[in-house]
């Protein structure tokens, strides 16, 4: 009786939610049903098509004139041009040159042959590029060159165009893209082989290198002071022709730190002043110092040569001078400005070279291989300049130059002196320096990523 009563009151509640759930579909259908309809008699009734009014429009259209298409592009297709570019090949000629840039015309080769500025073209040098422009059946319209200077620049363009069936050619200087480069080495060896690494993909030309030890030939030793560890930063301007590399410009901004000093240059040239550029430090004041710390030009080869003491004469105030190891015909650089006051022999020195500066300052070159052509008593050199070679003359036990600096006859040590060769910036030169110097500032830091992100986490 029980499991009866059980079984009917569980069916009679299956029931009746059955019943529930049902009840609210049919609730939910008729709210949609009566949603429906009032949309319906709501949104108004589309127009019946026939209603409308029509009205009919007539107009004339021309048909295209299939005859003048077919001959405007019978035309464009004879007029149809092409763009060539080779290089000077080993054993040229203008008939050869011509042939591979698809140049067919004997009036051109012949103009181009006998014409003085054109004939330029003749002499270009192995591996330059020369373009034309010819029609389709191969006649000249252009031809372009560039005529290169003893240092392999571009110095004028030669150019060759067709006018009616004769045929122009002029000349012009190139015009050269700048651009402004920036680059940051470490040094791991020397300091070729850190300008010569790809790291950036970028190989620092040998003109930049030789600016590098210029600017910072007054602090800097570079064939004996670099050690592991020491790096720079540089910015400088190349010159671009056709987006092919021409030439490097000057360096604009360095900064080197050796043996942990940093020294930092940037070129300031005042447009309102009629004297030359030079370099700076960033407060203004001027690089140029009296005389350079070493007078041996730094090359690829003399860069593994370090300074010594002359194993002869002893140390620094026995030998009154600084002795310092090159290969035989490494050039000789003089110190500072001056005149020549002695080039001829002299007992133990050899071939010995002394330059006169201002202010009772003097230098003696001593042991050359030989002089510099032309060099002479009375003649004026700056710092810098090439005075003669390294030798063994006189008394040497090998090639080395003997190096001494003298004021009032007394020699003293060059490290010791500190000698600055340009006046001061005047306060309106000092307020556009600022302006360049801060735009380099700039650049440094970003050549610096690893300071930025210390000073970022720092804050």
């Amino acid at each position: 009786m029980n499991q009866t009563n059980k079984f009917t009151s569980s069916r009679l509640s299956h029931l009746l939610g059955t019943t529930r759930k049902a009840r609210i579909i049919r609730l939910s259908a008729v709210a949609l049903t009566v949603c429906a309809f009032g949309a319906a008699g709501v949104a108004p009734l589309a127009p019946d098509a026939s209603d409308l009014p029509v009205k009919t429009v007539s107009q004339d259209v021309a048909l295209p004139n299939l005859s003048t298409q077919i001959a405007a592009i019978d035309q464009a297709e004879d007029s149809q041009t092409y763009v060539h570019e080779e290089r000077i090949r080993a054993g040229d000629t203008l008939a050869t040159l011509l042939q591979r840039l698809g140049v067919e015309d004997d009036a051109a080769q012949s103009f181009i042959k006998q014409d003085k500025t054109a004939r330029a073209i003749m002499q270009l040098k192995t591996g330059k590029r020369v373009q034309a422009k010819t029609d389709d059946e191969g006649n000249l319209l252009w031809l372009r060159a560039s005529v290169v200077d003893s240092k392999d620049v571009p110095v004028k363009t030669i150019s060759v165009q067709r006018k009616g069936e004769n045929f122009v050619a002029e000349e012009a200087p190139v015009k050269l893209e700048r651009r402004v480069e920036m680059h940051a080495r470490d040094i791991t060896t020397t300091l070729f082989a850190a300008t010569d690494s790809d790291a950036d993909g970028t190989r620092l030309p040998d003109s930049i290198v030789h600016q590098i030890v210029e600017m910072f030939s007054t602090n800097i030793d570079f064939r004996s002071d670099l050690k592991r560890g020491d790096k720079f930063n540089v910015v400088y301007e190349t010159f671009w022709q056709d987006g092919e590399f021409v030439k490097a410009g000057r360096i604009l901004a360095g900064e080197f730190t050796n043996r942990g000093t940093t020294y930092q240059s940037v070129w300031f040239e005042d447009p309102a002043s009629k004297q030359g550029g030079g370099y700076y430090s960033f407060d203004g004041k001027s690089l140029k110092r009296g005389f350079l710390k070493s007078p041996l030009e730094f090359s690829r080869i003399s860069s593994g040569f370090s300074m010594r003491v002359h194993p002869i004469s002893g140390n620094w105030k026995a030998h009154k001078g600084i002795d310092f190891a090159a290969p035989t015909g490494t050039p000789i650089r003089a110190a500072g400005d001056g005149v020549v006051d002695f080039a001829g022999t002299q007992n133990g020195y050899g071939n010995v070279v002394v330059l006169k500066h201002w202010n009772n300052y003097s230098t003696a070159y001593a042991h050359m291989s030989r002089f510099a052509s032309g060099l002479r008593k009375g003649q004026k050199v700056s710092q810098g300049d090439l005075i003669g070679y390294v030798g063994s003359t006189g008394w040497s036990t090998g090639a080395h130059l003997h190096y001494e600096f003298r004021v009032g006859g007394q020699s003293l040590d060059p490290n010791r002196l500190n000698v600055v060769a340009q006046a001061p910036l005047t306060p309106a030169e000092m307020a556009r320096f600022k302006m360049v110097a801060g735009d380099m500032i700039h650049r440094f830091a970003l050549l610096r990523p690893e300071e930025n992100n210390r000073a970022l986490a720092q804050k």
